[in-house]
Order: structure tokens, then C-alpha cells, then sequence
């Protein structure tokens, strides 16, 4: 088997930027792992349950790529994981710089390598943390977001 990559990320929640990221990615490496950061110190709209799962509905189609959560580091879960390429997108510059610091850093720890892929300009403008504010005052994200996810961001918000 060749190459395995790891595409991480919050994905509270998943956003059509990501599924852009994530689809092209998985088209470049034999297996991709989807990794959702369960981060006690953040306070996130979904669960980390509830964020795998509205992955796993997003990508049931993509039969390369596998859904999994972690905490702590993660260079020590691509590590476990025996991954060594970790796969982000960037939206912009100010993305750009920090996950140069954090690919370095990565590569410092345990010489694992960041591959950067650039969003497509459709996307390059969402953000989760966008999407959700958009739904909190009433705004719609249809074609922002999958369906189902759009539907559990507005009984979540008190919208739907």
C-alpha cells in the first residue's frame, strides 16, 4: 500500500471548504485519515460524536478515507497512526502563516511533513466559525455546508 496522509481539523462544523480539501486530497494519496480535534479548552457547537458522524455522512462516498477523533498533540496521533504527510488547507495568507509555524514544528518533533493545498476560490472565504454565526442570526447556508449538516446547525442554533 503507498501513502497515507492525514487531513485534521475541528470541523465544528464540516464546511463544503473542508469536503474540497478532503476530496481532493483523498484523490492524491492511497488512504487519507480525517482526524476531528476533540480540544477541551475550546467549547465547540457539536460534540466530537456528532462531528464524526456528520463527516462520515459527508464522505460515505469516498471509500479511501477514514474518520477518527483525537486529543493532545497532533504529530503524536500521526505518529501512532504511523502517518507521516499531514494534509491543511489554506483559505489565505494569515492562514499560512501560523501552519507554517505548526509544520515546522511538526517536522521538528517527528519529521512529519505538511502538504498545503490551497481551497478553491469558490470556498476560500467559509469558515466554520462564519457559517455558524450566519445560522445564529437567522442567516441560511444552504450550498455553504452539506444538508444534513445544515439541518443539525439550526435545531442546534434554535433555528430549524
Amino acid at each position: 500500500m503507498g501513502p497515507t496522509a492525514l487531513c485534521p481539523g475541528t470541523f465544528d462544523p464540516v464546511t463544503n471548504g473542508h469536503l474540497d480539501i478532503i476530496e481532493r486530497a483523498s484523490g492524491r494519496f492511497d488512504a487519507l485519515i480525517v482526524a476531528v480535534l476533540g480540544n477541551p479548552a475550546k467549547q465547540p457547537l457539536f460534540s466530537v460524536d456528532e462531528r464524526v458522524s456528520m463527516l462520515k455522512e459527508a464522505l460515505v462516498d469516498l471509500p479511501n478515507v477514514e474518520i477518527d477523533s483525537f486529543t493532545g498533540l497532533l504529530v503524536e496521533y500521526a505518529t501512532r497512526r504511523g502517518v507521516g504527510v499531514i494534509v491543511k488547507g489554506l483559505r489565505a495568507v494569515s492562514d499560512f502563516e501560523y501552519e507554517l509555524q505548526m509544520a515546522q514544528m511538526n517536522h521538528r518533533l517527528a519529521g512529519v511533513e505538511t502538504f498545503f493545498m490551497t481551497t478553491s476560490p469558490e470556498w476560500s472565504f467559509l469558515s466554520s466559525s462564519l457559517a455558524k454565526e450566519v445560522v445564529l442570526y437567522g442567516g441560511d447556508v444552504d450550498g455553504l455546508v452539506p444538508t444534513h449538516v445544515r439541518q443539525r446547525m439550526m435545531e442546534k442554533l434554535g433555528r430549524g
